[in-house]
C-alpha cells in the first residue's frame, strides 16, 4: 500500500517513514504543503498522512484543494492543535480522520488500516485470490488452502501487487516502483530474490506454480497448476 507523508518536521517524517515501511507500506514524503499537494494530485496513493501546520500551504488548504479536484484518497491529519473547532475544520474540509501530537504509532497504524478497510471497493476487494491462495488485505493474512502462511512485510506487499494484477505481465521496474519505492535506485535483481522467497513459501510446499517468469518482460501471477518435482 502506498502512503504519502506530508510533514515538515524532519525527524518525525523520518521516523514515520521507517515505521511505515516496516509495516509493509511504500512511503513517499513531502516537506511542505505545495509539494504534498502536487504529489497527491499526480500519483496514486492508498492513504495520505498530512500535518496541519505546514510551510507554503497548510494542511487545511491541501485537503480543500484535493477535494475540489475530486481526489478521494483518504486523508489522516496530524495536528498539535487539540481544539474542537480546529479538528472540525479539518473534517469539514474533507479529512477522513485525525490524530493529535504526540500520538501512538500503534494507534496510527490501526487508524490507517481502518481507513483502508473503509475504502475497499469491488475493484479492490478485501480478499485477493489465485486458486486456493487467499490474501486478506484488511487482516494482513495469507492462506494456502487451510494453512496460514508467514510472510515478511516486503513479501506480503509483493504478493499483494501480483494478486492485484493477476493475469497481467508486470516488469521489474513496475514492481520496484510499487512495492519498494518510486525512487529506488538499487539493483533490480532484488526482485528476483524476493520472488524466490515467495515461491518457497506459497508454491514449493504445495507443488504449485503461481508466479510465472516471462523472459525479457518480468512476471505474471496466475491461478496455479501443478508443477513437476524437478521444478520445485
Amino acid at each position: 500500500m502506498r502512503v504519502l507523508v506530508v510533514e515538515d518536521e524532519v525527524r518525525l517524517a523520518q521516523t514515520l517513514r521507517r515505521g511505515l515501511e516496516l509495516e509493509g507500506f511504500v512511503v513517499q514524503t513531502a516537506r511542505d504543503g505545495a509539494e504534498g499537494l502536487w504529489l497527491a494530485r499526480e500519483n496514486p496513493f492508498d492513504v495520505i498522512v498530512l500535518d496541519i501546520m505546514l510551510p507554503q500551504l497548510s494542511g487545511y488548504e491541501v485537503v480543500r484543494r484535493l477535494r475540489a479536484r475530486d481526489v478521494s484518497t483518504p486523508v489522516l491529519v496530524l495536528t498539535a492543535k487539540d481544539g474542537d473547532y480546529d479538528l472540525a475544520d479539518a473534517l469539514e474540509l474533507g479529512a477522513d480522520d485525525y490524530l493529535t501530537k504526540p500520538f501512538s504509532f500503534v494507534v496510527l497504524i490501526a487508524r490507517l488500516h481502518a481507513l483502508l478497510r473503509r475504502r475497499a471497493t469491488p475493484q479492490q476487494p478485501a480478499l485477493l485470490r489465485a486458486d486456493d491462495l487467499v490474501l486478506d488485505q484488511a487482516q494482513r493474512t495469507v492462506h494456502r488452502g487451510g494453512d496460514l502462511l508467514t510472510l515478511t512485510p516486503r513479501e506480503f506487499g509483493l504478493l499483494r501487487f501480483f494478486l492485484r494484477h493477476k493475469g497481467i505481465a508486470v516488469t521489474k521496474t513496475e514492481i520496484l516502483q510499487n512495492v519498494w519505492d518510486a525512487h529506488y535506485d538499487g539493483p533490480e535483481n532484488v526482485v528476483e530474490v524476493y520472488v524466490g522467497y515467495l515461491r518457497k513459501k506459497i508454491d514449493a510446499p504445495y507443488g504449485r506454480n503461481s508466479i510465472e517468469t516471462l523472459r525479457g518482460v518480468g512476471y505474471r501471477m496466475v491461478d496455479p497448476g501443478p508443477v513437476a518435482a524437478e521444478q520445485l
